[in-house]
């Protein structure tokens, strides 16, 4: 299958996945987290194992993709992180007899470039950076610098957090009420109340709303 439309190219892959006492599990839950968040919002290509520690795949829109990285970003396990290269352009089939398709295209140049920006970023003076945007659209680039102010904020808050404000945020960005998260987490409503507001959870949440009901393709 050839697309010649615009879409979101994603390139993942696993940080300080040397260090890891146990990379298949880690490749396991990536896996895992990914695929939870494709049934709310399943991607073009979902998520598919490369070379090394490496994954990729495909989303119609950039606000898809920014939703799919938070969610899994808040899901992974605490001894588990990613950087995410997200890529705007087009893809094309290499090889469609492949048992998994050889893509090229611009959506994958621009991804690698991303996640090369984001390394290299990460190493200098933004430790808590995992993700970025690149899209060699020039009109486009009010929009990608949009996205990238959105993830410069949204990584340095999930960074932050604890695990338990993860799982918080994460239920509620999935629409859990703050009693449900309550139940599931043995304490008080209050006390979820007052971890999303001193985690930032609430903002996460609210900020990635706006991108999800705005305009933002």
């Amino acid at each position: 299958m050839n697309m010649t439309d615009t879409v979101v190219a994603l390139i993942v892959d696993i940080v300080n996945s040397r260090q890891l006492k146990d990379r298949v599990g880690a490749q396991q839950s990536i896996r895992s987290v990914f695929d939870d968040a494709g049934r709310k919002y399943p991607a073009l290509r979902p998520l598919w194992p490369t070379v090394g520690d490496e994954f990729q795949a495909v989303f119609r829109t950039l606000r898809e993709a920014l939703l799919t990285t938070t969610l899994v970003r808040l899901a992974l396990p605490e001894d588990v992180d990613c950087r995410f290269g997200v890529g705007r352009g087009e893809t094309t089939d290499i090889d469609p007899s492949a048992p998994v398709a050889i893509q090229d295209g611009s959506a994958w140049w621009n991804a690698r470039e991303a996640i090369e920006i984001t390394h290299a970023r990460e190493h200098r003076s933004e430790p808590y950076l995992r993700s970025w945007v690149v899209s060699s659209n020039l009109k486009e680039s009010g929009t990608v610098a949009l996205a990238n102010s959105f993830l410069l904020l949204r990584d340095s808050l999930v960074s932050s957090m604890r695990p338990r404000d993860r799982r918080l945020a994460l239920g509620a960005l999935l629409g859990s009420s703050q009693s449900d998260l309550a139940q599931r987490e043995g304490i008080s409503q209050s006390a979820v109340s007052q971890s999303l507001r001193r985690s930032g959870g609430s903002a996460l949440v609210a900020a990635q709303q706006e991108l999800m009901e705005g305009k933002f393709r």
